[in-house]
């Protein structure tokens, strides 16, 4: 077989090794003469692939030809784009690796927002791209582009199809590459002629999966365990880690065991239920009030599957000022990128907690859940107008109060995106899911799709604004097409909220294209391209338009209308500390030691 690229070291580094497939038995079959492309489709057959998303195009054709004969089903998206985010809907709902197709040249560059999105987020997707002929590539063809460069700084590791006998070794490769240590997306780009070329096939080589995870010492658990019961103001900061390592129930076990009170990133919302008595919801840019006074006290963060982003820590120079900390991470290479912790374990976050849970006597923190609760009482997060439809927190409360916690919720990115994540009711972890890292306007109409599609007994929520909704706004013909449970409720300002917030505060209030002057008739769009649409502006009864349109069987678009003067608050300034979060348009929140607000337990 010819020699292919290996497992990199770093993310954006490729070798040109032989490829080791762990344990390779393979199946014995008839000896058949098969093309690339239909190998390809079979190898993805073999890794349970049922669903696959994408755009066909003239370097991808084969593909095709013969996807017609598989019983995998394909979704035909109206972009590259809204393909790679269907995919990765799929993904990050069920934690499986996922597959999306393209073509050569604006496919493929179509699809790379969805990648970087992908690799940013740690979600593992397949990105499989046609490529021209192998004697055109270098010389300017027709829709040729230099995928494989593209695709280096965002996957996990690429790989560019010499010959369909390499695709043996690609494909279980691809996905072992995808699943084990930190998940992230892996590129396969295949030239025409690599599809069409004839092999014969005598086996199929074992379907590629998750090798074992880096295995925690008892020694590395030990001085996990002393230093947090030596810690007399402990948090645990719980980030998506946790939810990808599925080590839900073992995080709710050892906090409560240890009773530590809990921070949740924008990516590990949903560990711990918004009601829970440890959970202090998210913290950072847009955390609670009390949540970022507490971490100003706290005088150590048990990093738990987190990567100490901007976002959560503000600046970093005074995030936690009396604090130390400890880092687990499944990435080597996050620890001591950001903070430099005075202990870390680079091992699967669910094998500590679980071998952690194990060695350790319940204990109380009463002394500092005091405090906790005092901070909470004092600074607590206001729900502004929460009761009132027409307003951000208000349309909020009343969608999750009409549907259980069964549905899955994902958001579109801008102010809307915070106002969920603040105000949601998360019980469970995969209920929620959102752009983090890169922030994707257009991420949730097509990724609310890869949710409903692949658990469509659930009701799936996709909360967006005007101003996102209309990247990927095409993708409403595919909703549509597969009739999903999908409902799409639009907060509309007729502005880019978070810009135009932005603006206010920090530039003078120069608002300045962030208007659009030309409004859309959202729901009379969806219904162009087969969905039901209302607006609850023209009802009579808004709050029973809502219910109905929420419980009514197929795709639903639901535009609620809002002020542009609503902002998202409290709101950290760019480059700013968590501590001086500003609280509206003229005030600071101060730190946790403002007169009143100290307790007899304020100094232990």
């Amino acid at each position: 077989m010819t020699d292919l690229a290996t497992r990199p070291e770093s993310r954006s580094t490729a070798h040109s090794k032989r490829s080791e497939i762990k344990g390779e038995p393979v199946t014995a079959v008839v000896a058949r003469e098969l093309s690339g492309a239909q190998l390809l489709i079979e190898m993805l057959e073999r890794q349970g692939v049922t669903c696959i998303a994408g755009v066909p195009g003239g370097a991808n054709l084969p593909m095709y030809d013969a996807l017609s004969g598989s019983d995998i089903r394909h979704v035909l998206a109206r972009h590259e784009q809204g393909a790679g985010f269907i995919a990765q809907g799929m993904a990050r709902v069920t934690g499986k690796a996922q597959v999306c197709f393209a073509s050569s040249g604006p496919g493929a560059t179509n699809l790379i927002t969805a990648v970087a999105d992908a690799h940013l987020d740690s979600v593992p997707l397949i990105a499989i791209t046609g490529q021209v002929p192998q004697a055109m590539i270098g010389t300017d063809a027709f829709q040729e582009i230099d995928t494989f460069g593209l695709m280096l700084p965002i996957t996990k590791h690429n790989f560019l199809v010499r010959s369909a006998e390499e695709l043996l070794e690609v494909i279980p490769a691809a996905f072992e590459l995808a699943l084990s240590g930190r998940p992230g997306p892996v590129s396969i780009d295949v030239p025409k002629d690599v599809q069409n070329e004839k092999i014969r096939v005598t086996g199929l080589p074992a379907a590629g999966t998750r090798q074992p995870d880096p295995q925690v010492s008892q020694q590395d658990v030990d001085e996990l365990l002393e230093r947090i019961t030596a810690a007399k103001k402990p948090v645990l900061m719980i980030g998506g880690g946790i939810v990808y390592a599925n080590a839900t129930e073992h995080l709710r076990t050892f906090a409560e065991q240890m009773d530590v009170p809990a921070v949740q990133t924008f990516m590990g919302l949903g560990v711990l239920p918004s009601d829970h008595p440890l959970s202090l919801g998210m913290l950072g840019m847009h955390g609670a009030p009390f949540t970022n006074l507490v971490l100003e006290e706290c005088d150590l963060v048990v990093g738990l599957g987190v990567r100490f982003d901007d976002r959560a820590t503000g600046k970093v120079a005074e995030f936690c000022p009396n604090a130390e900390f400890i880092h687990v991470d499944i990435d080597n290479s996050e620890i001591g990128k950001v903070l430099q912790p005075v202990q870390s374990i680079v091992a699967d976050v669910g094998s500590v907690l679980e071998k952690a849970s194990n060695c350790l006597q319940s204990q109380k923190n009463s002394r500092w859940r005091q405090r906790v609760d005092q901070l909470r009482n004092n600074h607590p997060l206001l729900l502004d107008g929460n009761d009132e439809l027409f307003r951000p927190y208000g349309a909020i409360a009343a969608v999750a109060e009409l549907v259980d916690d069964n549905a899955n919720i994902t958001t579109d990115v801008g102010q809307h995106q915070m106002w969920v994540a603040q105000a949601y009711p998360f019980v469970r972890p995969r209920q929620w899911i959102s752009s983090g890292g890169l922030g994707t306007m257009g991420f949730g109409l097509p990724a609310a799709i890869g949710m409903a599609l692949a658990m469509p007994d659930r009701t799936t929520i996709c909360f967006s604004g005007d101003g996102s909704l209309m990247m990927n706004i095409q993708e409403f013909a595919t909703a549509a097409e597969h009739n999903l449970n999908l409902k799409v409720i639009v907060l509309n300002n007729n502005h880019l909220g978070l810009v135009r917030q932005q603006q206010t505060l920090f530039y003078n209030k120069n608002l300045s294209a962030v208007k659009f002057e030309q409004r859309t008739d959202f729901p009379a769009v969806a219904r162009a391209m087969g969905m039901a649409g209302l607006d609850l502006s023209d009802c009579e009864d808004p709050r029973q338009a809502l219910r109905e349109a929420l419980t009514q069987p197929g795709p639903c678009l639901i535009n609620i209308p809002i002020a542009e003067t609503e902002m998202v608050f409290p709101m950290v300034a760019p480059g700013g500390a968590n501590k001086d979060m500003i609280t509206s348009e003229t005030s600071v929140c101060g730190p946790a030691t403002a007169a009143g607000d100290q307790s007899p337990g304020a100094s232990a």
